[in-house]
């Protein structure tokens, strides 16, 4: 079996809305719900967050607390370097989706010869940049920085000198150069997207398997295809956002979007591409129990979670 780690980021300075730092205690909450000892077998580490930048108020318009999301950042990536290091399978439990570059920054750091490939389940694509960002939120931004893109091209933000310095510096975390090719990004049931991010999406070719082609093709048959794009990849991450869920289930998280998945279909797709021996990681973001009603978002997130790690570790 793989030595799975377990790594909690409770991190929401990135994030529109308040309340993403406590969604890894609603999937706790969860579990004790379905009385699963899943948190009983993996022991965690909790990286330290920046959150207490929230009650600094903000000083950069278009990269809301860059320089929290920068401390955060590099938590994230030395920890997940050092268990990278020791052949460790971190399972990442996060909350804003932007601490996933330092996931990625982690990875590439611990293996930087090695070709990294990137599964994003997600409603967004968070290719934004603090020159093309509607609303300031770095949870937009994270694959952006991974791709060291700054997209100028569709620049409509001027940002103040010190914002572009912490940008700066967040790109270049664990060396100065991208951490993975934009043509090594797969996105699933992406489809809540701005103009800026459609340019480099369709510059790049990303490839984007839709809400519908899951349908129509059959959530193995996408999951293959998906692996198929990154075949020159030494190495796979994972990262789920629970908002790629259908908005109908995902109302506890902070920017739900309708059509989406069911949770059935992200289960047996997280288990899926989690069967393939390249995946080095696997991550779970977002999950927002203000928002919600009794539970119900942390409930079917657990149960991804919980599937997908059983596939893990069944498959090893």
């Amino acid at each position: 079996m793989r030595k799975i780690k377990l790594v909690e980021v409770r991190s929401e300075i990135a994030a529109g809305t308040r309340g993403a730092s406590l969604g890894i205690d609603a999937l706790k909450i969860a579990s004790l719900d379905k009385k699963s000892n899943f948190f009983t077998k993996f022991d965690p580490i909790n990286v330290p967050d920046a959150n207490n930048y929230l009650w600094k108020g903000n000083k950069h318009p278009h990269a809301k607390y860059i320089d929290g999301v920068y401390q955060v950042l590099k938590n994230v990536y030395s920890t997940v370097e050092s268990l990278r290091l020791e052949k460790k399978f971190p399972i990442v439990l996060a909350g804003d989706h932007s601490t996933a570059a330092g996931t990625i920054m982690g990875i590439k750091a611990a293996n930087p010869d090695k070709r990294l490939g990137v599964i994003w389940i997600d409603a967004h694509a968070d290719l934004h940049t603090p020159y093309t960002t509607p609303s300031g939120n770095m949870h937009g931004m994270p694959l952006a920085m991974c791709i060291h893109t700054d997209n100028l091209d569709c620049q409509v933000n001027e940002p103040e000198e010190l914002t572009i310095q912490y940008w700066e510096k967040i790109k270049n975390i664990g060396g100065e150069y991208p951490k993975i090719n934009p043509e090594d990004i797969v996105f699933i049931s992406v489809r809540d997207t701005e103009e800026p991010e459609d340019h480099l999406i369709s510059k790049y070719g990303i490839r984007n398997f839709t809400t519908e082609e899951v349908r129509q093709k059959g959530v193995a048959n996408i999951a293959q295809q998906a692996l198929d794009v990154l075949k020159d990849c030494d190495q796979i991450y994972i990262s789920f956002d629970v908002d790629s869920m259908d908005s109908s289930i995902s109302v506890g998280t902070g920017t739900p979007v309708p059509n989406g998945l069911t949770v059935e279909e992200a289960i047996q797709l997280n288990a899926e591409l989690i069967k393939d021996k390249r995946v080095c990681c696997w991550e779970i973001v977002e999950v927002n129990p203000t928002l919600d009603t009794e539970n119900l978002m942390a409930e079917n997130a657990f149960e991804v979670l919980e599937a997908t790690t059983s596939s893990l570790v069944d498959n090893f």
